[in-house]
């Protein structure tokens, strides 16, 4: 453990690189003079910042920051969290744990730095559900697609699609693989158990994310949106925090990467496809949905329908899709820092219908 000379009390901002057991702290003033460096053990970590003036704590965005955050605001400290990928450009040296940690400090100094919003427990327990079902859904496209590939060598194909896959299973599994040698057909029953298992705990996960949505007035409204189910509104509200910290509903489609990314130089504007940041699993749910939307509102009348076909017709369904998914974006982000509004007394609001 090295300190410094300097006293802890003109502390204003420490930058606290984290890992399992071992964490570094680089402390500075106001002025951005360097007033602290201490190494810790995880153990004694909540101890000194207990006693330690009220200062503010910065880290980076990663696992267990989450956890960190909270407990320094527990100790009257403010907490902020930094994305990784905006540290990196004041680190100088190497990279070690002192010069993560100094490039932390120095980050968090600056004021127009973006920080990630600290998560309630609610919050981090809904996201623990959907992160348990992601997992659930990619291991069960894993397993389908695994069971297609061995099935192929055999000269046995189905259809495309986990619903269309379902009804094989249960109309023609048995009677495809009956021709096969005993160890093949136990090789792929033993599959299909696996299968049916995930299947049951993904229902399961579906019936606690329900529960949630149906005890949350937030999801709720919400839910008010074409397109826009309990999977959408839970995931929403689990994952974006203080929706209040975008000036509109264009920050926020961009904060979840809907809008085109920008290559720029000389007055000359290039727009490319969509950024692809911030939460991807958010995101391909709001597309989903709106993908669902495009179908259902097909052929109909009314103003959201027909600016989608036009939308369709002038520039391509997927690019459609993802226009949509923008707009039901700032439409969500607009419902969220208005509490008690609907989507119907939103477009009466604003005169469509």
């Amino acid at each position: 453990m090295t300190t410094t000379t300097a006293t802890t009390v003109t502390t204003t901002i420490i930058g606290m690189d984290i890992s399992k057991y071992s964490f570094e702290l680089w402390g500075a003033d106001e002025r951005g003079k360097q007033t602290l460096h201490k190494r810790l053990h995880r153990d004694k970590v909540a101890l000194f910042f207990a006693n330690f003036p009220p200062c503010t704590v910065a880290m980076e965005s990663c696992a267990g920051s989450q956890h960190w955050a909270r407990k320094l605001k527990e100790f009257g400290h403010e907490a902020m969290l930094i994305p990784a990928q905006h540290v990196i450009a004041y680190r100088r040296g190497a990279k070690n744990d002192r010069n993560d940690a100094q490039a932390i400090s120095e980050a968090a100094a600056r004021p127009s730095m973006r920080t990630v919003p600290v998560k309630t427990t609610d919050q981090q327990d809904l996201q623990a559900i959907h992160r348990v079902r992601e997992r659930l859904v990619h291991n069960r496209t894993a397993l389908i697609n695994e069971l297609r590939g061995l099935l192929m060598e055999y000269g046995i194909i189905f259809a495309k699609g986990v619903t269309r896959f379902r009804i094989w299973l249960r109309e023609a599994f048995d009677a495809c693989i009956e021709s096969l040698s005993p160890m093949a057909q136990e090789t792929f029953r033993s599959l299909r158990d696996e299968l049916r298992a995930r299947e049951e705990r993904i229902v399961v996960t579906d019936k606690r994310i329900k529960m949630v949505f149906e005890s949350h007035p937030v999801c709720r409204q919400l839910a008010t949106v074409p397109g826009v189910g309990a999977l959408i509104a839970t995931a929403l509200v689990a994952s974006v925090a203080e929706p209040q910290r975008f000036k509109n509903g264009r920050q926020f489609a961009a904060y979840l990467g809907l809008v085109p990314r920008q290559h720029s130089t000389g007055g000359k504007s290039r727009l490319l496809g969509i950024t692809k940041a911030g939460n991807k699993h958010l995101r391909m749910l709001l597309v989903h949905g709106a993908r669902s939307i495009m179908f259902h509102h097909r052929g109909k009348q009314d103003p959201r329908s027909k600016w989608v076909d036009n939308l369709v017709e002038r520039r391509g369904f997927h690019k459609a899709n993802v226009a949509l998914a923008n707009k039901n974006a700032r439409v969500l982000w607009k419902l969220l820092v208005t509490p008690g509004e609907t989507f119907t007394q939103q477009l009466a609001a604003s005169g469509t219908s």
